[in-house]
């Protein structure tokens, strides 16, 4: 599959994930304990988030303590927003692993700390559909100039990124999006994400993805995600477009949009049960 990127293709020193796109980019760091690392931001703004472990994180004279979490799936973690044009430090006295996510930017915002309990959590779909996400720079939540981050976790067995769906065009119903996905699958298991297909289009590409792959989304046709039996699915999205419009605005793939309409019949008693 075209913008599959495997687990260490990307890797060099202590990034273990260092990809990107005109407008996006992600960055992985690991840590030893004790360990620390600088990086640069350039024209783009960025936020650090632990996925495993907690950190520091400076930028120029001020820090924000970041308590992360033992892993993705043990719950929603702070983060930090570090502006364009600004050198930083990661730094860690147990050591983990933190992403850097990046977009575009053309205003200059102030460094902060966005705070786990400040990020709004929802649930989307319904039964087999049903996943968590973790709104912790939404369109309309945490203030950026263009960058986009959240988190999808999806229990095993189930669907997510679903129904299929776009946002590479800027129109009164779409904005136009890159988009990177990061993954992490539970157990050391493996899940899949489809891209493309939408008809009268050729037919779609399914990659196998596990813990640290990378899929690249730079215009078209992408979902679902499917999380196996046995193997619950995280992954970190990192949207960012050219236009100074910050929104969050999809097509529904038109074979399979009339699924999302189910979602708002009252749920079933094994539905309300579902993660």
């Amino acid at each position: 599959m075209d913008g599959h990127q495997p687990a260490g293709s990307t890797a060099h020193g202590p990034w273990t994930v260092d990809t990107g796109m005109r407008h996006t980019g992600l960055r992985v760091l690991e840590l030893a304990p004790g360990g620390s690392q600088s990086f640069a931001t350039g024209e783009r703004e960025a936020v650090v988030v632990p996925l495993t472990g907690s950190c520091s994180v400076r930028c120029g004279a001020e820090s924000a303590e970041l308590a992360g979490r033992p892993d993705v799936f043990a719950g929603v973690s702070d983060f930090a927003y570090v502006p364009r044009r600004s050198d930083a430090v990661v730094s860690s006295a147990a050591g983990g692993r933190f992403a850097v996510a990046s977009g575009t930017a053309r205003r200059d915002l102030p460094f902060r700390r966005g705070p786990a309990e400040d990020v709004p959590v929802e649930t989307r779909g319904t039964g087999s559909c049903r996943r968590q996400v973790n709104n912790l720079a939404s369109a309309d939540g945490f203030v950026c100039d263009r960058l986009i981050v959240v988190e999808v976790l999806t229990p095993d067995g189930n669907w997510s990124s679903y129904p299929p769906h776009k946002h590479d065009e800027h129109t009164a119903d779409e904005s136009e999006l890159e988009e990177i996905y990061y993954f992490e699958i539970g157990r050391d298991g493996f899940g899949q994400h489809r891209l493309g297909g939408s008809p009268p289009g050729p037919a779609g590409e399914t990659a196998e993805v596990r813990t640290g792959d990378v899929v690249l989304v730079p215009r078209g046709w992408h979902g679902p995600s499917a999380a196996l039996p046995g193997y619950p699915m995280y992954y970190l999205n990192v949207m960012a477009g050219p236009h100074d419009e910050r929104a969050w605005r999809i097509t529904d793939d038109p074979a399979h949009a009339w699924v999302r309409d189910t979602w708002a019949a009252p749920a079933t008693p094994s539905e309300e049960g579902a993660a």
